[in-house]
């Protein structure tokens, strides 16, 4: 190990390829306008070939002008695209494309598909549409966000997957059968994010159509995993699902592993849980002591702790955007300004880029318009608006268009070192990487809201604030609204709550002053404290049987005339 380390400081002189605050003035005035125009007209260039020469296909081949099935048979680019369309503003497209998929997708068919990649694709994308739908402009059923044609297919599609959870370790096998579950042989080895990414829209799900099956099955394999770490405190790559013995021991944060921990803090924040946040906040520490060194992280054994790869992955560069959702922003510019001199030495970032040689690792040449680095510059740029982040997004519109841009949309970069071009267009260009790149140009964007603009929409259940920012994208950036999660309740007692809070709230005002205690952040389920300070104590005496499983500000099921917004701040109808 520490000689290790010495090899890797006497070699990592790359960092000094960083150039100096300031030294390029002409970045510096960087015109975004011109820049998000570019995005915009790189995403129609692939959207439009896409759907004149792959449709119905999943993919483009943009070298042959044709299409491809490549994750199963479900116009894969068309969901993933969806709601890119109305992040630039297409709200009549995105009207059509909806039309086009309830009348097109079907989940009945005997396809094998990843249950990892159905999920944070199709499933994912599908919710994100249905909760964006409103906003761009589709006629919503009655019952919205809590029923819909898109929530019900992202539903069909997520029960398809539910087979695969059926194991002695609650962690899901990887590939499941579309029409006939789990095929007789599939192997029990699945990669550590395949088990540990689907927090995010599973407990979307159940909280919007109520059905608990889908949060329990994530939380069961975020939980295995938790379990099954070494004992100094690291997971590996692959698992038996049955056994839970580690088939691959090399512990990181990059192919394999990656989404577990992004989905852990995405899953803490999306469901303020408490849990899941020291479960990461207890990896991050062993991540630190184990792999890391010089703003680089390396790969290591599980149990030992010693180096196995010095080796930087493409994936790896959501880390610094993940650092800066748990506000550890200096750790996560240092990390970030590594991996964007690689960028820089490359034009786009190799899969793997092997550290103490500063070169591409051999067969790993390639770059197939990854988001991961354009991504952290996206959030690192929310949270520090520093330029050099602009010139990044720059970096790549100019790397992209220069290298890969076709006549048939963009291709996959086969090697960075002579430009080789392959013959495929992964539908996470339109997901992730476009969209990102028009995040990071777009400061005004909805997606950016602060929380000073919202809806009210009346849901069965009452009353009920959306689109007032702080969406959580899951890890094919499909944006989810948080407060979406609160409009589909279906217990009466969390009513009954607010309706005393409120009471209580009317009574003080009436006696001068008041003052309106937040209930406390926490957990849902065992974790939840009883919220004395908030519900009347009549109430309490009234309903004392019921003890709380919620936070009374959690988010409106209200019958009543008034709107909480998300910080606990109370606006009235009459102001």
């Amino acid at each position: 190990g520490a000689v290790m380390q010495r090899f890797l400081g006497s070699l990592l002189c790359l960092c000094a390829l960083r150039l100096p605050p300031g030294t390029d003035t002409a970045a510096r005035g960087l015109d975004i306008a011109s820049y998000r125009e570019r995005v915009r007209a790189m995403f129609y260039h692939a959207y439009e070939h896409y759907l004149e020469s792959a449709f119905p296909y999943d993919e483009l081949r943009p070298l042959t002008c044709d299409g491809q099935d490549t994750w199963g048979s479900f116009s894969l680019t068309l969901i993933d695209a969806l709601d890119t369309l109305l992040i630039l503003g297409n709200v009549s497209e995105f009207q059509r494309v909806v039309n086009v998929l309830q009348e097109g997708v079907d989940f009945d068919i005997d396809v094998n598909a990843s249950v990892f990649e159905t999920n944070i694709r199709v499933v994912g994308g599908l919710l994100s549409a249905h909760l964006l739908s409103r906003k761009a402009g589709v006629e919503v059923e009655a019952g919205w966000p809590c029923s819909g044609p898109l929530l019900r297919m992202a539903e069909e599609a997520a029960r398809k997957l539910l087979p695969a959870f059926q194991t002695p370790t609650g962690m899901p096998y990887g590939t499941v059968n579309l029409l006939h579950g789990v095929n007789p042989g599939e192997t029990p080895v699945t990669c550590t994010a395949g088990i540990g990414t689907f927090i995010v829209e599973f407990a979307t799900l159940s909280h919007l159509t109520g059905d608990p099956v889908f949060e329990d099955v994530a939380r069961k394999a975020l939980k295995a995993l938790w379990k099954n770490r070494s004992d100094i405190g690291l997971v590996g790559n692959h698992i038996d699902v049955i056994t839970a013995k580690w088939v691959a021991q090399d512990a990181g944060i990059g192919a394999g592993v990656d989404s577990y921990f992004e989905y852990l803090v995405k899953g803490a924040i999306l469901l303020q849980d408490k849990e899941l946040m020291s479960m990461f906040l207890e990896y991050n520490k062993a991540i630190k002591n184990y792999t890391k060194f010089d703003d680089w992280y390396l790969w290591v054994q599980m149990y030992k702790g010693t180096v196995s790869m010095p080796v930087f992955q493409s994936l790896e560069a959501y880390w610094p955007g993940l650092q800066s959702l748990i506000g550890d922003v200096d750790n996560a510019m240092r990390t970030f300004l590594n991996y964007y001199t690689v960028w820089k030495q490359f034009g786009g970032l190799p899969e793997f880029y092997n550290i103490p040689q500063g070169y591409t690792v051999d067969k790993r040449e390639g770059y197939p318009l990854r988001p991961e680095l354009i991504e952290s510059a996206m959030y690192l740029y929310r949270a520090t608006r520093d330029p050099t982040l602009l010139e990044l997004g720059r970096d790549a519109v100019e790397s992209i268009e220069k290298i890969s841009k076709v006549d048939c949309g963009f291709a996959t970069i086969k090697d960075l070192r002579d430009h080789r071009l392959d013959n495929r267009m992964e539908s996470f260009f339109l997901a992730e990487t476009v969209k990102y790149l028009y995040l990071l140009f777009d400061p005004d964007n909805f997606i950016h809201n602060d929380g000073s603009d919202f809806d009210v929409v009346v849901t069965p259940y009452g009353e009920c604030v959306l689109n007032a920012g702080g969406y959580i994208f899951n890890t094919e950036a499909h944006p989810i609204d948080p407060a979406a999660l609160h409009c589909c309740r279906k217990r009466r007692e969390e009513q009954w709550e607010v309706e005393d809070l409120m009471r209580e709230f009317y009574s003080r005002k009436k006696t001068k002053k008041f003052t309106l205690k937040r209930a406390p952040d926490r957990g849902e389920g065992e974790n939840a404290e009883d919220p004395k300070d908030a519900s009347s104590e009549k109430a309490g005496e009234k309903r004392n049987s019921k003890k709380s499983s919620h936070s009374l500000l959690s988010c409106p099921s209200q019958s009543f005339n008034s709107k909480l917004a998300v910080l606990g701040q109370v606006f009235l109808d009459n102001t």
